[in-house]
């Protein structure tokens, strides 16, 4: 359950061979704001990015923008196009969802869901750095996940029920992503359908770009010949074999047959017994499902999967996306997470704008309050028992005080203030209820004393 630490994917310079471009990040994109380079291999590059919703959330998206020198090419851009639809109607807990297929900036692009992890290809490297393996349950837990996404696709039909005949064609470690919550999806579906039409020379593909391809490619496939859903099968067989093995299947030796002659020839190596249990049932899975003739293979990806359930379960092991998790984050822990969330949040903080800077008023300090003496009597309003506003100024402090009389108490106001306050005409008074009036009185009673106590 551990390779040996594969080569880096072949892969472009960044940004058309200008690093510096691909250092100006963030960036806007369309309607996505790139914020992390998480890739590149000889199709596109790959860029984790933020997009925003009908609703006005946000979501993490993965943006492949083609290289321009393949999306130029006529029969390859309509081609991806095609395959992205066909790709975009995939709706299974297995398979990457597509969101998004056009163009910005004149680069042709398709943006996919975001799992959180790594793909099989970054986790087996990453095991062979810390020198751990993956163990065998869970390695077959990932291979049985991946043969249910691809199943599902194998089978999808149209609305019409007519089949799509969906066949990935580039099943490998790159393609296979395992998330930190032990979610296994498969991505790329169509693509190499697509990269099939440009020959090495033609649009900019590389001998590398087909040389990566061709570690995982069906004898059929390999000869150029017309493939279905077992050429996909037999992509699986080869990552059973490798994870069963510690080491890849095809290998490139100086002066030594290409891996695209490997593969054409589809020679399976013989599986080193290491003590698992029930290990010839598991063997006999890979080499069926390696078999060179596809007549003689599994079918279907669900009759392999199928036999890896059985080995399962006969070998009494248990698997679960939990336990797949935990040993995750348990193994190789979640700091590539961190480090790429502090990027999104920077990426959010620059979106927003430079911070607002707010500058205070310059304070006033209030007027002083006069401070009262306690040996200073303050008059009193006899019926409410409150002070009444008429408090002595400073000045009265140099002699003896002297304090107001109280207000007359009253039921009616003075003659004088009567004044101020206007009486509906007698007419008037005389088509009013009884209640009305006395409200009448009220409220003028309360105007006098409001008017007097400010005298």
């Amino acid at each position: 359950m551990n390779p040996q630490n594969p080569p880096d994917p072949p892969g472009p310079s960044p940004s058309n061979g200008n690093p510096a471009t691909a250092a100006r990040l963030p960036r806007k994109f369309g309607q996505y704001l790139l914020f992390d380079r998480i890739g590149a291999g000889g199709m596109a590059e790959i860029f984790l990015a933020r997009a925003r919703t009908e609703l006005g959330g946000q979501r993490l998206v993965v943006v492949k923008q083609i290289l321009p020198a393949l999306a130029a090419h006529p029969q390859f851009a309509e081609m991806l196009i095609h395959e992205a639809k066909l790709a975009a109607v995939l709706d299974h807990a297995n398979v990457a969802q597509v969101y998004d297929l056009g163009r910005a900036d004149e680069r042709l692009f398709i943006a996919m869901e975001y799992i959180e992890g790594f793909d099989l290809n970054d986790l087996l490297r990453r095991c062979s750095k810390q020198k751990i393996s993956v163990p065998i349950e869970l390695a077959l837990s990932i291979l049985s996940d991946t043969l249910r996404g691809l199943d599902y696709a194998h089978r999808r039909t149209s609305p019409e029920g007519l089949p799509l005949d969906i066949v990935h064609r580039d099943v490998s470690p790159s393609n296979v992503l395992v998330s930190f919550d032990g979610q296994v999806k498969v991505c790329d579906f169509g693509i190499a359908h697509a990269n099939d039409l440009v020959t090495p020379g033609q649009g900019g593909q590389s001998e590398e770009a087909l040389k990566g391809k061709a570690g995982y490619m069906s004898p059929e496939h390999a000869r150029g010949e017309a493939v279905d859903a077992r050429a996909d099968v037999f992509a699986v067989g080869i990552l059973l074999w490798e994870l069963l093995s510690g080491r890849r299947m095809y290998r490139q030796v100086d002066a030594g047959p290409t891996l695209l002659e490997q593969a054409r020839r589809g020679e399976m190596p013989e599986l080193v017994e290491k003590g698992l249990p029930n290990e010839d049932m598991l063997h006999g899975i890979a080499r069926k499902a390696l078999a060179t003739n596809r007549e003689d293979r599994f079918a279907s990806a669900n009759a392999m999967l199928r036999e890896i359930d059985r080995y399962l379960g006969e070998a009494n092991m248990v698997v679960s996306p939990i336990r797949l998790g935990d040993w995750m984050i348990a193994s190789l822990g979640s700091e590539i997470v961190l480090e790429r969330r502090k990027r999104q949040r920077a990426a959010e903080a620059l979106e927003l704008g430079p911070p607002v800077k707010l500058t205070p008023l310059p304070f006033e300090a209030p007027a002083p309050a006069v401070s009262v003496p306690a040996n200073v009597p303050v008059p009193v309003n006899e019926r409410s028992g409150e002070p009444t506003a008429e408090i002595p100024g400073p000045d009265a402090f140099t002699g003896t005080p002297t304090v107001p009389k109280p207000a007359a108490s009253s039921l009616a106001p003075p003659s004088s203030m009567l004044g101020a306050v206007e009486l509906p005409p007698r007419s008037v008074q005389a088509s009013r209820s009884p209640l009305l009036w006395i409200v009448a009185v009220i409220l003028a009673l309360g105007s006098a004393a409001m008017l007097h106590a400010h005298r």
